[in-house]
């Protein structure tokens, strides 16, 4: 009995090598599939913790939900539930912007919201013991929720998966006008505050849900994004 020729038999172990290589090649994109999943979830608590933190210390909130903090002043429905109506607003006119450059990744930005928003509801209720500190242990809080807010964001960014409704609008904003990100986002926060320091006036004669915390985090949030990035992007980058 023969045995197989000698081309046959390279041909068969470079076949066993692809094949070995694909499976490999399959098991890290599946760890690495993971490791995004769990740094995005990650992420979103944190950063709905930080938006919750700033709302209890009533000094104000991010700026780009703002509109959803003041009308919560102004009307009987919970900040959570005001939250999920201005991200699905957002959304919305992201399709608009985005014109032929939307994607089915835009439209899992509801799902996404609503679950965001339940997080920042339970936040919420289990954290309003703190609207009872003094000032200066509130602006502690506000600091930490400053620091949650910024650090949630930019690992949620970093992942890479499903864009927080806020960011997703300021990019399809940014692709539409021809501005760059950064510029877009100082002037969709400056027009967020606006409208709920207008909100507030015209239903109260008073600033309602708009303080020095909405103007700190404009400032802070992007800082904590920035330095977070510095520090941790390029070792996130190597595992995923």
């Amino acid at each position: 009995m023969t045995g197989k020729p000698a081309q046959e038999v390279r041909c068969q172990r470079k076949e066993m090598h692809l094949t070995f290589v694909t499976i490999e090649g399959k098991k890290n994109m599946d760890k690495k599939f993971v490791l995004r999943l769990l740094l995005y979830l990650i992420g979103m608590v944190t950063l709905a913790l930080g938006l919750v933190l700033n709302t209890k210390t009533l000094m104000g909130t991010s700026p780009i939900i703002s509109i959803a903090y003041t009308a919560s002043f102004l009307c009987p429905i919970d900040f959570a539930d005001l939250t999920l109506i201005l991200y699905c607003m957002m959304v919305a006119l992201e399709f608009v912007f985005k014109g032929d450059k939307r994607t089915w990744k835009d439209i899992l930005q509801i799902p996404l919201s609503i679950v965001f928003t339940r997080f920042m509801g339970m936040f919420s209720g289990m954290l309003s013991f703190i609207e009872a500190y003094s000032f200066t242990a509130r602006l502690f809080v506000l600091m930490l929720g400053i620091i949650c807010t910024g650090i949630g964001a930019a690992m949620s960014l970093d992942a890479n998966l499903i864009p927080n409704p806020g960011d997703g609008f300021v990019q399809a904003v940014s692709m539409f006008i021809g501005k760059k990100v950064g510029t877009t986002k100082n002037i969709v926060d400056c027009i967020c505050v606006l409208i709920s320091v207008v909100a507030g006036f015209v239903a109260e004669g008073r600033l309602v849900g708009v303080g020095i915390g909405t103007f700190i985090a404009m400032i802070g949030v992007g800082r904590v994004i920035a330095l977070f990035n510095y520090l941790f992007k390029e070792r996130i980058n190597a595992l995923l």
